[in-house]
């Protein structure tokens, strides 16, 4: 019996895939708990507007993503910290400053998460990676400057 999984099924399919299983197995387990429904015409259309929908929203997802790259690129985040002799922290620039500067300075909210960096220790300007989508990565010029 053909049928289009609605939830992960361990062993047996991924949501969203079409099967061929055996039919006491369908309608005694699978239907009646809800992770599959029969493959109809109706339904195998249904899912294939869903499929398309997905990879609308995702390749959308993907052009907002480049677009905030384009705009880190160009920016620089200023951030102070107490240093001591030679321009070294008393402490150090961690992603959650960065990340509350860059919203606080340029209006551009990003999670800490994202920002892919070590603590910076030193004075000056260090250039950081921001990962904004599995494909696109943007770099971010932090400038950090004696309080």
């Amino acid at each position: 019996m053909k049928v289009i999984f609605l939830k992960d099924v361990k062993g047996q399919g991924k949501k969203g895939e079409v099967k061929d299983l055996s039919e006491g197995y369908v309608r005694n387990y699978l239907l009646p708990k809800g992770f599959v429904v029969e493959a109809t015409e109706g339904n195998l259309k249904t899912l294939q507007k869903q499929k398309q929908s997905e990879d609308r929203r995702k390749e959308q997802e993907k052009q907002d993503a480049l677009e905030l790259a384009k705009k880190l690129e160009q920016l620089t985040v200023n951030v102070t910290g107490k240093a001591g002799e030679g321009g070294r922290l008393f402490g150090a620039i961690s992603s959650k400053q960065v990340a509350q500067a860059l919203e606080q300075q340029h209006g551009i909210k990003i999670d800490k998460r994202k920002l892919e960096m070590e603590p910076i220790r030193a004075l000056g300007v260090t250039q950081i990676k921001a990962k904004l989508h599995n494909e696109v990565t943007a770099t971010v010029k932090v400038h950090v400057t004696e309080e």
